[in-house]
């Protein structure tokens, strides 16, 4: 029957005269809302359709890690626990809660590292040149990271997690576990990733239980886990709150996005000025620069390298243009959780 319906479609549009619209048509197959269109290089790049962000895209070797069983698993974990029994809309799965998170991870990254939005001395000598191997290669390390962030999860989430993991266990420990795991071995390598480098970003330095982390992985990794701007928090936001039909969780994330900085930071001493080419995604050459735990958000009403007042810390900042957008994921962030969270005590 699909076979019948797919030359009926190519018989209409060759004899409608359509001969673009059929080539294309021809090299595009859509399954479960996942569209795959054919480059002339040969190459596939994979659009799945989004509530949220519409359209989220991979390439193939990245749908590795997407096609994966540890990362396919969360379609079957909830991402709010038990909260459909109260909302009965809000059955969506960590699974597509992760690809968000991809998404808005690699939009802050292409933001912050944009020639134009670094201001300070201090900031470029950690950089990746733009657009170089080294700077695309942390891009699609971030977005592996971002995409794998709660591969670890178990069923029900956070609310069984005490009681169904070993003492001293938690989900962050399991994320890094699975993907260190043979099982994924393959998918970093195509990926020419390494799968320590994916690990500790995906789970960041106050989770993470092995080795220290250098400025640029400190920094990467708050794009993700990060308590005032990481993109974890933002997306779990604006989804929950569409799937439990509620507004609390919605905020102009896209005008807060565009506002992002990486805030001047004082070097403490030469381990401290170790520029992303040091620490390889690949894992070769690593360079450690600190020590796990103390990475620090903090926001300024305008970043200018004369006018901000230096931190010890490396973090991402706000623009004064990003102020309104904070504010509102600040009450976005107290109101879905007095109104939804607490309402379900």
């Amino acid at each position: 029957m699909a076979h019948a319906v797919l030359q009926m479609v190519a018989h209409f549009l060759d004899s409608a005269g359509l001969a673009r619209e059929k080539k294309r048509w021809e090299c595009e197959t859509t399954s479960g809302g996942r569209s795959e269109s054919r480059s002339t290089l040969g190459k596939y790049l994979h659009e799945i359709r989004d509530p949220i962000h519409n359209f989220i895209r991979v390439d193939s070797n990245e749908r590795r890690v997407l096609d994966s069983r540890p990362f396919q698993r969360l379609r079957h974990i909830h991402q709010l626990a038990t909260t459909f029994l109260v909302y009965p809309g809000a059955t969506h799965k960590r699974f597509e809660h992760c690809l968000g998170v991809m998404e808005l991870a690699s939009r802050v990254y292409d933001v912050v590292t944009h020639p134009e939005n670094v201001v300070d001395s201090s900031i470029r000598d950690i950089l990746p040149p733009n657009e170089s191997p080294d700077h695309k290669l942390w891009r699609r390390a971030l977005r592996m990271a971002a995409l794998c962030h709660d591969v670890g999860h178990l069923p029900f989430s956070h609310a069984a997690e005490s009681e169904l993991l070993p003492k001293s266990w938690d989900h962050e420990r399991l994320t890094a576990d699975i993907i260190n795991s043979k099982e994924l071995k393959g998918a970093w390598r195509a990926l020419s990733l390494d799968s320590e480098q994916v690990a500790k970003l995906a789970v960041g330095p106050k989770k993470y239980r092995k080795g220290t982390f250098s400025i640029w992985e400190t920094l990467l990794s708050e794009i993700i886990t990060g308590d005032a701007f990481g993109v974890d928090r933002m997306d779990y936001l604006l989804r929950d709150s569409h799937h439990a039909g509620v507004a609390y969780g919605r905020f102009d994330h896209y005008r807060l996005i565009d506002s992002l900085r990486i805030l001047p930071f004082q070097k403490r001493g030469p381990k401290d000025t170790a520029k992303a080419s040091g620490a390889h995604p690949s894992g070769s050459g690593t360079r450690k620069a600190r020590s796990q735990g103390d990475s620090a958000s903090v926001s300024h009403p305008k970043l200018s390298a004369g006018d901000l007042e230096i931190s010890s810390e490396p973090s991402l900042g706000l623009h004064q243009d990003g102020i309104h957008g904070a504010e509102a994921l600040m009450l976005a962030r107290y109101f879905m959780y007095t109104q939804t969270v607490l309402s379900l005590g």
